[in-house]
C-alpha cells in the first residue's frame, strides 16, 4: 500500500513538472548576445560628423546653446576673431581646443569633419524574454536593462546636461528591446536592437 502511494506521489510529480516545467533559456546568453551587438557603437553628440571649424549666429541659430555648452567643457574655443560679420549678421565661430583634440573623432573618408564620440552601452539584466513562438522558442524578445560605461567628466557638467538632455538618461540604468535567435552555431544573435539611442 505504501509503495503505491509513493508511486502515485511520484507519478503526479513526474506529470505536472512535464506540464508546468519549460526550459529556461539562460538570460546570461541573451545578454552577451545584445553585448556583441553593442560592439564599436558609442554615445555621439551629433547624429552625424560635423565639419569644423563652425559659424553660428547667436541670434537665431538653435545650435548655439550646444557649441557654448562644449565651449564650457573646454572642448571647443572661440576662434580668436570670435564675432565677425559675414554680411551684416555677427557670428560666433568655433574650433576644437586643445582638450577637445582628444575627445574628437574624425570621420575617415571626410576630412574636417568628425564628432564627440564617449562610452559603449552595455546590457546588465534582462527583465523579461518572452519567445514569438512557444511552440519552437528560438526566436525571443527580450526586454532588457543597459548602461552607458565610460562616460567623461565634460558630459556630467550641468552645462552638458541642458544643452543634451539626451546625456542625462546616459547617466542612468535604461531599459530597451532586442529580438534575439538562435543562431547557426547555436549560440544567440541579436536580430533587431531598438536601438538605445
Amino acid at each position: 500500500m505504501r509503495e503505491r502511494i509513493v508511486l502515485a506521489l511520484v507519478l503526479t510529480g513526474l506529470f505536472a513538472c512535464a506540464i508546468g516545467c519549460k526550459k529556461q533559456v539562460n538570460h546570461a546568453e541573451f545578454i552577451s548576445a545584445i553585448n556583441k551587438s553593442f560592439e564599436g557603437r558609442h554615445e555621439c553628440v551629433w547624429p552625424e560628423p560635423i565639419k569644423l571649424p563652425v559659424e553660428a549666429d547667436p541670434s537665431t541659430d538653435n545650435r548655439i546653446r550646444v557649441f557654448e555648452a562644449l565651449t564650457d567643457a573646454g572642448l571647443f574655443l572661440h576662434v580668436p576673431e570670435e564675432k565677425k560679420r559675414v554680411g551684416s549678421k555677427p557670428v560666433n565661430t568655433y574650433n576644437l581646443s586643445d582638450k577637445g583634440h582628444s575627445s574628437w573623432i574624425p570621420e575617415a573618408n571626410k576630412p574636417g569633419y568628425g564628432n564627440f564620440c564617449f562610452g559603449h552601452f552595455n546590457a546588465t539584466a534582462v527583465e523579461k524574454a518572452t519567445p514569438n513562438d512557444s511552440a519552437n522558442p528560438t526566436q525571443y524578445t527580450v526586454n532588457y536593462r543597459y548602461e552607458v560605461l565610460g562616460i567623461p567628466e565634460w558630459v556630467r557638467k550641468p552645462e552638458s546636461m541642458r544643452a543634451f538632455p539626451k546625456f542625462a538618461a546616459d547617466t542612468s540604468i535604461q531599459s530597451a528591446t532586442a529580438t534575439v535567435s538562435k543562431g547557426t552555431n547555436g549560440g544567440w544573435v541579436v536580430d533587431s536592437p531598438n536601438s538605445p539611442q
